[in-house]
């Protein structure tokens, strides 16, 4: 199975020069806990940062900033890794632990923003995975009995 099968297609996203008081109302608005900054490039929107809400209180609510003057992209983490929709669940989560992120943008061949893939999604999908695997441990032992009585 692909990321691009699992990945969430709707991200929210902002302009890096959105302020982090709108980031953090359309946080609230839709439930997530990022935003994903994107740019133009060729017609499409490209990642270039992630805001999350746990960048907004270490850099602005702890160090009592205004949050309607300090913009995206002046906390967001640039460099933002991604994942091509074409990549495995486990290339997913080994990118993730290597890179200590709970966030991973999903891109097409071109770099363009397709969706985004959370830690959440992936526990939950194994979990779901794992719960199929305990019930082929019952039927093996049905089917044995029936067999062999």
């Amino acid at each position: 199975m692909t990321i691009g099968a699992i990945c969430n297609r709707e991200v929210i996203t902002v302009r890096r020069d959105a302020n982090v008081l709108h980031a953090a109302t359309l946080m609230r608005k839709y439930h997530v806990g990022d935003v994903v900054v994107i740019e133009d490039h060729k017609g499409k929107s490209v990642p270039v940062g992630i805001v999350t809400d746990r960048d907004i209180v270490i850099e602005l609510v702890a160090t009592e900033l205004d949050c309607r003057v300090i913009t995206t992209g002046d906390i967001m983490v640039s460099n933002v890794n991604v994942i091509k929709e074409s990549a495995g669940i486990f290339e997913a989560i080994q990118l993730m632990t290597n890179k200590g992120i709970r966030r991973l943008p999903v891109v097409d061949n071109e770099g363009g923003l397709l969706g985004i893939v959370t830690l959440d999604d992936l526990l939950q999908l194994l979990a779901k995975e794992f719960g199929a695997l305990t019930k082929l441990i019952s039927r093996e032992q049905k089917n044995e009995i029936s067999k062999r009585p």
